[in-house]
């Protein structure tokens, strides 16, 4: 790998972990730089996943005092989050990625559509994931959170702001709080995802190094300047990277 390629992937990996620490989705800036620098589809897609992994935890300590989430919530999102990473992993080795490519604009069309309006469809079930939530509505939440652990485990773009479209549906509202919890969702899905990339030898090493090195800078930095803005900046600047994501792989699938 040349010098250039070095420098540009850490730059790149800086951009993704600033985006995903404030919003979401630096998938996509990650993972076509590694395409540019000339790697493969899915060991670019799988060591796009380890590197942006270690950058989204390192976010995570940026918003350590924003969460106060009850185990009996907790761990059942954590469970069926390993479970869905795995399967999903699994299922990017044995089938193609440009498959899923064309799928994906749809999914990114719904969770930016969930996470801007999701709000306005949530009256009767206010509570969310709080203290009081029912057993039906955390199980509810778990089986949601399965198939967004899929996906991420499969293709992990955009993964963030599914996860805060399906905390936005479940009636969360301070977007610090939801921030965090996607954090540790994502760390989870992503770190189980990267286990069995590494174990079947689809990360390519010296890429994933220089990516992780900007990730990590980028994803903590950005988490504590994040904190910063008014709550209602920050869900703009999802819906808009949202919006532009979407555009621009709809143009790439079905030009």
């Amino acid at each position: 790998m040349s010098l250039e390629h070095i420098i540009f992937l850490f730059f790149a990996g800086a951009l993704g972990g600033a985006i995903n620490a404030v919003a979401g989705g630096g998938s996509f800036v990650a993972f076509p730089a590694l395409l540019f620098t000339g790697v493969p589809p899915v060991p670019a897609n799988a060591t796009n996943t380890m590197a942006l992994w270690v950058g989204t935890t390192a976010s995570g300590g940026a918003y350590r005092k924003q969460l106060n989430i009850p185990h009996r919530v907790m761990i059942p999102l954590i469970v069926t989050s390993v479970i869905g990473g795995v399967a999903g992993a699994f299922l990017l080795i044995k089938t193609p990625a440009h498959t899923f490519l064309r799928v994906l604009p749809w999914l990114l069309l719904g969770a930016t559509l969930l996470f801007a309006f999701g709000k306005h469809l949530t009256g009767r079930i206010r509570a969310g994931i709080s203290r009081e939530s029912s057993n039906a509505a955390i199980t509810g939440a778990a089986i949601f959170e399965l198939g967004v652990a899929v996906y991420g485990g499969y293709f992990g773009g955009g993964l963030g702001i599914v996860n805060l479209a399906m905390l936005a549906a479940l009636g969360m509202t301070d977007i610090h709080a939801m921030n965090k919890l996607k954090v540790i969702l994502g760390a989870v899905i992503n770190g189980v995802a990267a286990m069995a990339f590494i174990a079947t030898g689809f990360i390519l090493w010296p890429q994933a190094g220089a990516m992780t090195a900007g990730a990590v800078l980028g994803g903590y930095s950005s988490a504590h300047y994040a904190q910063r803005l008014p709550q209602t900046w920050i869900r703009a600047f999802v819906i808009v990277i949202g919006a532009l994501m979407t555009i621009y792989f709809f143009v790439r699938a079905y030009k």
